[in-house]
């Protein structure tokens, strides 16, 4: 098995025992996860071609939908409200 699909099996795993955790602990280790998977993903698609790319990317997309549609309506200049566990 090649680096880039270990790492990327890693990162899965990761990504499940961040969810885990409580709303609060995710923020770091979830940002640190967000950071490295376009990584990751630019480097699996070198390898192993596009489809693999499509692939993690569909994955990602999947487990990161709240926090990318946070940053994207952020980005956009509209109200972006955060999960009541956030709220102080």
């Amino acid at each position: 098995m090649s680096p880039p699909l270990i790492l990327g099996c890693l990162w899965v795993l990761a990504a499940a025992v961040t969810a885990m955790l409580p709303m609060r602990r995710q923020m770091a280790p979830g940002l640190a996860l967000l950071a490295a998977a376009p990584v990751l993903l630019v480097w699996i698609g070198w390898l192993h071609g596009w489809l693999w790319l499509a692939v993690g990317l569909f994955a990602f997309v999947s487990m990161f939908r709240n926090p990318l549609l946070y940053f994207a309506r952020r980005a956009m200049g509209r109200p972006a409200p955060l999960p009541k566990e956030l709220e102080k």
